[in-house]
Order: structure tokens, then C-alpha cells, then sequence
């Protein structure tokens, strides 16, 4: 007899409200939760697909809608491998289009490689690209509970990438930090703009900025960003991934920042951003593991950054 638990979200909401479907779906295929037989969104039961589900909840509430949270179980195994296969050809649709594209880039990047000459912005945008495939692969394997079909050859794809990123990576590290200095009193006052949802390379970059260049420093989070704003972390800008170095990384560099307490964090963040073990410090599984704490702790992007910032100050006096 199958064992195992489900969560099942059932909800509506008024027909008028279709700003609030479409944020509740959207928020549904980020958490990995499938709908079955058109009547309720499903999830393996754990602690984290409760507080998702719950929050949701909450939100449809708030629209004016109703929803309820049930734990159910299969009547027979031939129905729960019906569920199981749900979530398998959901996520295989997924890891298809991204093996497609990852597969494409490594096309584009052989064909540089042939040449040996590539204009400046296509020096730029591979590693760009290859930066979104990772980060969506990321995406994919968290919400991939069943192991779906693709996910392996993407993960090699991605491999195959990196090697190619690190052998024939036009601007060297050496290339990239040898750009004049830039003052810190020119950057004061300013308001920066990152992704949404930061995590351990944007957590630590804001910490330092905070604590080198403006203690006033103010951040908000925008797929863009504006005019006047100064992008970090993100897929444009100077203060981004550039050769083999992360943000943080690019950012102690350009501020000529050598405190040794910013030179161990920028190990551990290198380590853990660039899925590396150049530094192998003792220190990066468990700053990982509070990044990802942090993460689900808090859906608010500002607070979840704070928070970050507070753990990377903390990590920082711990080496004074």
C-alpha cells in the first residue's frame, strides 16, 4: 500500500480577480507544485511545502478568495505513481527547454573557441548565458523531487560549459582587476539594484558595500534597473560576474579592498557561488546552509537581505 504524503492546495478565486490568479500560478510552478486532474495543486508533504502552501493561503485570502490545505494519501500505488509521474513529466518539460538552450550555448561557444576571435560583447554575454543556465538548473534540481528525465545530461551540459568558461575565458582575472581604482566617494548616496531573491554572492556584496563604501547604502530589487540606479549582481553592469571572479570578488577588487576579514569572506563566497573547492575554507558549508536557512525564512526580499547582511558581520568580527 503507498505510504507516502501529499499536500493538496484547493482554491478560488472571483473571476474579476485575474492579477491574483496569475501571481498564485506563477507562484505555484516556482514552489514545483502540479495540478491533478484540474481540481488541486499537489506537493510531496514537508515542513517547507506547508509553510509555501500556507503562505499562499494566506495570499488568496487576501484577494478575496478561499482556499484549504489538505494532507492526503493514494487509495493504491498505482495511483500515487500516477502522481509521482505528474511531477516527473512536469519537471522533464522543464529540464528539455533548458538542455535545449544549454546545448545551443555550447554550439556558440565551440564555434568562438574554432575562431579564437570574438567581439567584446560576445566575450560578455556567454558567460552571462551560461550564469542563467546555471542559476535556472538550480531552480529546476530544488523543485525536481522525483528525479526527472534530462536533469543529468543538463547538469554534464553545464559541466561541459564551465570548462570551457574557465579554458578560454578572454579576460583574465589578472586583466579584469588591473582597471583603475575606483573611489569610494563617488559612490556614496547611491541607491543599488539587484535581482530578486539574493542569496550568498548578493547577500555578502551588500555587506560590503555597507560596510566600505556606504554605510547608508540603500538596495532594491528589480529585474531592471533604472537610470540612475548602480546594478550588482546582476546581467549588466561592471559589478557582476566577470572571468572566474563572483561580485563580491569584483567589487574587493575594484574598491581595492585588502581588510583580511574581506578577503576570507571572499573565498568563502567564491567557493559557494561558483560551485568551486579553489579555497576549500571550513567555514563555506555551514555559511551556505545559513543562506539557504535565510531564504526560507523569509519571503521579503529587503528583510531577507538584511538578515544576510547581519550574518556576514558577524561572520566578519568572528575573524577579527
Amino acid at each position: 500500500m503507498a505510504t507516502r504524503s501529499w499536500l493538496l492546495l484547493i482554491y478560488q478565486l472571483p473571476a474579476k480577480r485575474s492579477p491574483a490568479r496569475v501571481k498564485v500560478w506563477r507562484r505555484l510552478q516556482r514552489i514545483g507544485a502540479v495540478l491533478l486532474k484540474n481540481s488541486a495543486w499537489a506537493m510531496p508533504e514537508s515542513d517547507e511545502a506547508r509553510e509555501d502552501f500556507e503562505w499562499l493561503k494566506t495570499d488568496i485570502a487576501a484577494s478575496g478568495g478561499e482556499a484549504m490545505v489538505l494532507v492526503a494519501h493514494a487509495p493504491q500505488q498505482a495511483t500515487e505513481d500516477e502522481i509521482v509521474a505528474a511531477f516527473r513529466g512536469a519537471r522533464a518539460g522543464d529540464f528539455e527547454a533548458l538542455r535545449k538552450a544549454a546545448s545551443t550555448l555550447l554550439e556558440r561557444w565551440s564555434r568562438r573557441d574554432l575562431s579564437r576571435r570574438s567581439p567584446q560583447g560576445s566575450r560578455r554575454a556567454l558567460p552571462q548565458a551560461l550564469r542563467r543556465i546555471r542559476e535556472r538548473a538550480r531552480e529546476l534540481e530544488a523543485i525536481d523531487f522525483f528525479r526527472a528525465p534530462s536533469r543529468d545530461e543538463v547538469g554534464q551540459l553545464v559541466a561541459q560549459l564551465e570548462r570551457h568558461m574557465r579554458r578560454g575565458q578572454a579576460m583574465k582575472a589578472s586583466t579584469e582587476t588591473a582597471r583603475d581604482t575606483l573611489a569610494v566617494k563617488d559612490f556614496k548616496k547611491k541607491v543599488w539594484v539587484t535581482r530578486p531573491r539574493p542569496g550568498v554572492d548578493r547577500m555578502a556584496s551588500a555587506w560590503l558595500i555597507r560596510r566600505e563604501i556606504d554605510a547608508n547604502a540603500r538596495f532594491v530589487f528589480r529585474a531592471k534597473p533604472r537610470e540612475s540606479e548602480i546594478p550588482f549582481d546582476m546581467y549588466t553592469g561592471d559589478f557582476g560576474h566577470h572571468g572566474e571572479l563572483c561580485t563580491f570578488e569584483i567589487l574587493a577588487a575594484r574598491f581595492a579592498l585588502r581588510d583580511p576579514a574581506v578577503t576570507s569572506i571572499g573565498q568563502i563566497v567564491h567557493d559557494l557561488d561558483m560551485k568551486e573547492a579553489r579555497y576549500n575554507r571550513s567555514e563555506a558549508p555551514a555559511v551556505g546552509r545559513l543562506v539557504e536557512g535565510l531564504r526560507r525564512m523569509h519571503k521579503d526580499d529587503a528583510t531577507l537581505l538584511e538578515q544576510g547582511i547581519a550574518m556576514f558581520e558577524a561572520l566578519a568580527r568572528s575573524f577579527a
